[in-house]
């Protein structure tokens, strides 16, 4: 992939600025790598994988809670 311009670095970094929320993550030393690669074979990056699994919890708990209004 071709270097970025000046012009489009500055449209890049805008859309992430208006579209983009960010926050770290901290796991315990060794257990990066084996989330990295598992990411990798399964969603092919960790940003799709956290944003899966974070949503599919999610959908986990709130269909446990729905069920225990019964």
């Amino acid at each position: 992939m071709a270097p970025k311009t000046p012009k489009q670095q500055e449209a890049a970094n805008r859309y992430l600025k208006e579209n983009v929320e960010e926050f770290k993550v901290r796991v315990p030393k060794g257990e990066k790598n084996p989330i990295v690669k598992h990411a990798k074979e399964h969603d092919g990056s960790l940003n799709k994988f956290v944003n899966r699994a974070i949503k599919e919890t999610i959908q986990r708990d709130n269909t446990i809670t729905s069920q225990g209004d019964v």
